[in-house]
């Protein structure tokens, strides 16, 4: 039947998917395995997606929890989520050769939570307890950051001096419950300052956008990412505030119930920032077997920015290239 028969179609969204600070950091992975051979240790997952880090065990990355799983002298990369000043210690303690991962706009947070804390600022972290971008943002001047975990943490803050008081976030949140957040914060403190530029990364505000442009004309959405990535719950959480009449996160194809699909004319897909393409391609398949065969991708940012490789292994990589000569 064609897609007039049927009257079926999918809204897909753009941006969607890896966002520069993933891609960097599974690239970062990648390379170090070529360059070092098997295995390599990456403390945390990589990025929160099954399908990466089930693809990075295979090839030889051995995830662990702490530094203390590595053994003496081995590689350890770091996260995209950052880490606390800690980590890095302990890695010294145990000579770990350490290639930090860490998103840059991650690692932005993290300066300016240094910088205000130096100014003897009580900093208001927005985010989501237990986190891992979150416990490392924090663990940069832990006596000066409260946790502020949602509009309704907001009434319970105290401050040493309301007129020296700034509030940060993790850059993975709703932009909408953020600002509502601050507003919460604003109507106790006045004083409260803003970050110097947005925490909230550009891939989040965009992959947002979009789905609230297409979530009102949507019987459902579904949202490729897994469920401890922060950013694609979010974005779940966006398409129903924005009038999508249902929307579920799968990390397959296979995990879409026919039910959700059940009398539906439009179908909403999008993925979240630590998503590779293939499994949306998988979705669509999926789909299209369903009888949603017209897909129109819906665009409202074009986006470009890409990040440079660590320090670390981008000199090891060139000591390499020259010694092959």
């Amino acid at each position: 039947m064609t897609e007039a028969e049927t009257g079926k179609r999918v809204l897909l969204a753009k941006p969607r998917g890896y966002c520069a600070g993933v891609d960097r950091a599974v690239q970062t992975v990648e390379e170090a395995l070529k360059l070092y051979g098997a295995p390599i240790y990456v403390r945390k997952q990589i990025v929160h997606n099954k399908h990466v880090v089930r693809t990075l065990e295979a090839k030889g990355a051995i995830f662990v929890e702490e530094n203390e799983e590595v053994p003496e002298g081995a590689t350890v990369i770091f996260s995209a989520h950052g880490v606390a000043p800690e980590v890095y210690e302990q890695a010294k303690e145990r000579s770990l050769k350490a290639i930090d991962a860490t998103c840059p706009l991650v690692t932005k947070v993290h300066q300016e939570a240094k910088r205000f804390a130096a100014e003897d600022y009580d900093i208001l972290l927005i985010g989501h307890e237990g986190h891992e971008e979150v416990i490392g943002t924090a663990g940069e001047a832990p006596e000066h950051i409260q946790l502020v975990d949602g509009p309704e943490d907001a009434d319970r803050i105290t401050v040493r001096d309301p007129n020296k008081v700034v509030w940060l976030s993790q850059t993975t949140l709703s932009v909408d419950e953020t600002m509502e957040t601050v507003a919460r914060l604003k109507k106790r403190l006045p004083m409260l300052q803003s970050p110097p530029s947005d925490d909230i990364c550009y891939a989040t505000s965009n992959r947002q956008h979009v789905v609230k442009e297409i979530a009102a004309d949507c019987d459902v959405v579904l949202v490729v990412g897994s469920r401890n990535s922060s950013n694609s719950v979010r974005l779940v959480e966006v398409a129903l505030d924005a009038g999508a009449r249902a929307g579920h996160l799968v990390d397959f194809a296979h995990e879409i119930d026919d039910a959700w699909l059940a009398g539906a004319r439009t179908v909403g897909l999008t993925s979240g920032a630590s998503v590779p393409e293939e499994l949306v391609a998988e979705v669509l398949t999926h789909l299209a077997d369903r009888g949603f065969t017209e897909v129109e991708e819906v665009v409202t940012a074009n986006e470009r920015l890409t990040f440079s490789l660590p320090q670390e292994l981008k000199r090891d990589m060139k000591a390499a290239a020259a010694a092959r000569g």
